[in-house]
């Protein structure tokens, strides 16, 4: 059973959920899989986060887990506009485009999950894959909250590559968006 542990160790990904155990251990059986994860939970090898996601110990990457708790889902929001300097104020929590709108707090960490309709969750387009989560690029974060907050207040709109915005906005589907990055585009485009 230790060479179960070991592949997971070996591996970049911090957060793991059921299924990920069940891929990396190719274990089929639902009952093994269970014995396996408690085991490895009661020697503290794993550590549980909620019902269905475990982290390999407490230094975990925390966007990994953010993307990790519902799928799909990819960061964005003021999490992506702060780290691209779009926004200059600061959140203590992460968050994320999802299929629900809900908050949650894991392990001192706090989620803030915003829905956004499926064509536009399931459009990759604007979406970075990191090392073992998904993020938004600063476009398609910034596109994201115009979406949802058409009078959100943004520091530094001068930072984004426009071109790249109006490729994306059709994802939306929606001519206020289109409109309200227009008139973006028109003040801060150099």
């Amino acid at each position: 059973m230790e060479r179960a542990i070991e592949k997971l160790y070996q591996a970049k990904k911090t957060i793991y959920t059921t299924h990920d155990l069940a891929l990396v251990w190719n274990e089929r059986d639902e009952n093994n899989l269970k014995a396996k994860i408690a085991y490895y939970v009661k020697k503290k090898d794993l550590h549980r986060i909620t019902r269905g996601v475990f982290a390999k110990d407490d230094a975990y990457e925390v966007k990994e887990l953010a993307t990790s708790l519902y799928t799909p889902s990819y960061v964005s929001f003021e999490t992506v506009l702060r780290e691209a300097g779009l926004i200059f104020q600061h959140y203590n929590e992460t968050f994320v485009a999802a299929p629900y709108s809900m908050q949650k707090t894991y392990d001192e960490h706090t989620f803030t999950f915003r829905k956004l309709k499926n064509t536009v969750l399931f459009a990759n387009a604007g979406i970075l894959n990191k090392d073992s989560y998904a993020i938004a690029s600063p476009e398609r974060a910034f596109l994201d909250t115009l979406y949802l907050y058409p009078e959100f207040y943004f520091d530094n709109p001068d930072v984004l590559d426009w071109q790249r915005c109006i490729e994306l906005v059709s994802l939306y589907e929606n001519q206020q968006l289109e409109k309200r990055l227009y008139n973006y585009h028109t003040t801060y485009a150099t």
